[in-house]
């Protein structure tokens, strides 16, 4: 059973990469990056059978200035039926509190990150231990308190560039091998915004009033849009899998199988970023490795964090539930899950009122004059 990940936190600044490989970023970025801040679409959702109207963000915004999520999280981690733990992640609901003297941030601001490690455990704990320094330190998080559309264009290019960033480091460092990579999925919450980014086929799902809703695209070499970039850039899928090797058609690392920096290669560490205005009807989110979604859908383990909230409102308990379920499934990899409260629910269902048996006893008439003298307090003790 993997261990609870605690919150890392590194003040030091020192750069991971040098001025070379910043400046091929920035330009992977300009060159890359699609319009800013786009609304979820359902065409976008992972699942089909759960495609349904997406929320707009501003058609929000007038419902709900008065909101305010109140932040906990709890999480679990299974070796499931793998010889090895290739999981890693990351839980901070308090972002000013860890990082206040280095950054400003809206209240309430949280952040939570993982990886799902491939090929070896290296490149996921790599960035998992780096992740403070790779999101906030070294890709001009920007320093705002104002949450405007300058700042969450800001914010969004932040984390795209974080993942680059993350995946040239993997190349550099000599004690992560070539052929190790990781997915990666980070959820930021700044105020009543939740921004996810994701690479890789860990996904976010929010629950909306019960309902499921994915915040996230699995990439994976079936999926149609992905399928269609990798041929363009010259690769093939092979019975379900990148150029016959990996399941994945995005992630950090895996640098045997990618072209020299600088060109198109079909295996990208590129994210998708999606992001929404909470509301009172947002609940939770759920933030899962792929062996959760393997062998249960969103609105599955939706309604099973769901209900176990309204027992004991607990969501460490529910992230254990639903990694539960999946060992009862059959999944075959490792198991992480987080879940995110955006309120204190304690809608447990109350429990019957026990009632008392009462049992009626026949009193001979030398007990009832005991009892009397007693009552009295004519009795003789002994």
């Amino acid at each position: 059973m993997g261990a609870e990940a605690k919150v890392v936190v590194q003040r030091s600044v020192t750069p991971v990469l040098d001025v070379q490989y910043l400046q091929e970023i920035d330009s992977v970025l300009t060159a890359t990056s699609p319009p800013s801040c786009d609304p979820i679409r359902a065409s976008d959702s992972v699942s089909p059978d759960l495609s349904r109207p997406q929320p707009d963000i501003k058609s929000q915004e007038s419902t709900s200035l008065q909101y305010s999520p109140s932040i906990r999280s709890g999480s679990f981690s299974d070796i499931g039926p793998r010889r090895y733990m290739e999981d890693e992640h990351i839980r901070i609901d308090d972002l000013p509190t860890q990082l206040g003297s280095l950054f400003s941030f809206p209240k309430p601001s949280a952040f939570y990150g993982l990886f799902d490690g491939h090929g070896g455990p290296e490149a996921a704990a790599y960035v998992r231990k780096n992740v403070i320094r790779f999101f906030f330190e070294d890709a001009n998080f920007p320093q705002r308190c104002e949450v405007d559309d300058i700042f969450l264009e800001e914010v969004e290019s932040s984390f795209r560039k974080s993942f680059l960033l993350a995946d040239v480091a993997l190349a550099d460092d000599c004690n992560v091998s070539s052929s190790s990579g990781t997915t990666a999925l980070t959820a930021l919450i700044l105020g009543r915004l939740l921004m996810v980014a994701n690479a890789g086929d860990c996904r976010a799902v929010l629950c909306r009033k019960g309902e499921a809703i994915d915040m996230s695209q699995d990439h994976r070499p079936t999926h149609a849009s992905e399928r269609r970039r990798v041929e363009e850039l010259g690769g093939f899928i092979d019975d379900g899998y990148l150029n016959g090797v990996l399941s994945v058609t995005r992630a950090l690392g895996d640098w045997d199988m990618k072209l020299p920096r600088g060109s198109a290669s079909p295996l990208i560490a590129d994210p998708d970023y999606r992001q929404i205005v909470l509301t009172e009807d947002d609940e939770f989110l759920i933030i899962g490795c792929d062996g959760i979604w393997d062998v249960m859908s969103s609105q599955h383990a939706v309604s099973l964090v769901r209900r176990g909230l309204r027992r004991h409102d607990d969501p460490e308990q529910c992230a254990r539930d639903l990694v539960m379920e999946a060992l009862r499934l059959n999944t075959f990899d490792n198991l992480t899950v987080i879940v995110v409260c955006f309120t204190s629910l304690d809608h447990r269902d109350p429990s019957p009122t026990r009632q008392r048996r009462m049992r009626c006893c026949n009193l001979s008439a030398e007990a009832l004059c005991s009892l009397k003298s007693l009552l009295d307090g004519g009795g003789g003790g002994h």
